[in-house]
C-alpha cells in the first residue's frame, strides 16, 4: 500500500486530475450543503475545517517537494561543465596535420 501511494504522488498528472475532481466536488458541496442545512451542523463545519488543514497542508508539503527536486537538479547541473565536455570531445575526435603548399585553401 504503501508503494502505491508513493507511485502515484510522485505522478504529477494523476494528482492534477485527482485535485481537479476534489475541487470539482467541493464546488458542488456548496449548495447541497446550504440546501441540506448542513452548514448549521457543528460537526460539518468541524469536518470540513479539519479538510480544509489537511489539504492545505498536504498542499504546502507537495510544493516544498517540488522546490527541494528543482534544488537538486539546479545542484546536478551547476556541476556538470558542459562546455568544457563539448571542447574536450572535439579535442580528442580532431587531428591537426600540416596543409602542403597545394592543398592551401588560401590562394595569392
Amino acid at each position: 500500500m504503501k508503494s502505491l501511494w508513493a507511485s502515484v504522488q510522485g505522478d504529477p498528472a494523476f494528482m492534477r486530475k485527482v485535485n481537479g475532481w476534489l475541487t470539482i466536488f467541493w464546488i458542488a458541496m456548496i449548495p447541497i450543503s446550504l440546501f441540506t442545512h448542513w452548514v448549521d451542523s457543528v460537526v460539518y463545519v468541524s469536518a470540513l475545517s479539519l479538510w480544509a488543514l489537511v489539504s492545505g497542508h498536504w498542499s504546502a508539503w507537495q510544493a516544498a517537494r517540488v522546490e527541494v527536486k528543482q534544488e537538486e537538479e539546479a545542484h546536478l547541473r551547476a556541476k556538470e561543465d558542459i562546455p568544457s565536455e563539448v571542447v574536450d570531445a572535439i579535442v580528442s575526435k580532431t587531428t591537426i596535420e600540416a596543409l602542403s603548399a597545394e592543398q592551401s585553401p588560401v590562394e595569392a
